[in-house]
């Protein structure tokens, strides 16, 4: 299998270690940031295979991040998985206007996100 890099953009300590300890389970390689604005640099510096983002985030808010990557366009062709305990309907419509490729409800199953992760990774 090729080895894939996910980042993962999220605050809250417990969901991230969850997150990565899963993805790195499974073979892939997980880079995190617990701030907006580290997790736009370290996209920069990266340039991951795919970029899971918490929306409510220090420094800089997930839909601003996404907007970022998604319209520069060394970085625009990285899958963006928005995940967010948000589910109001303005907010799946914010993530679509910044680009988001796909948005999971937290709390949401491993299964869900691992089939999200697979359809969105580069072939």
């Amino acid at each position: 299998m090729m080895e894939y890099t996910i980042l993962i953009i999220e605050d809250e300590p417990d969901m991230l270690r969850a997150i990565k300890l899963r993805l790195e389970s499974i073979g892939f390689r997980v880079e995190t940031a617990s701030d907006g604005l580290e997790g736009l640099q370290k996209v920069k510096s990266l340039n991951p295979d795919l970029v899971l983002l918490d929306i409510m985030l220090p420094k800089m808010d997930g839909f601003k991040v996404c907007n970022m990557i998604k319209f520069d366009k060394k970085y625009k062709n990285i899958p963006v998985i928005i995940l967010s305990a948000k589910s109001a309907q303005k907010d799946f419509h914010t993530a679509k206007t910044v680009g988001a490729d796909a948005y999971l409800t937290k709390p949401f199953t491993t299964v869900d996100m691992l089939k999200k992760i697979k359809e969105l990774l580069p072939k």
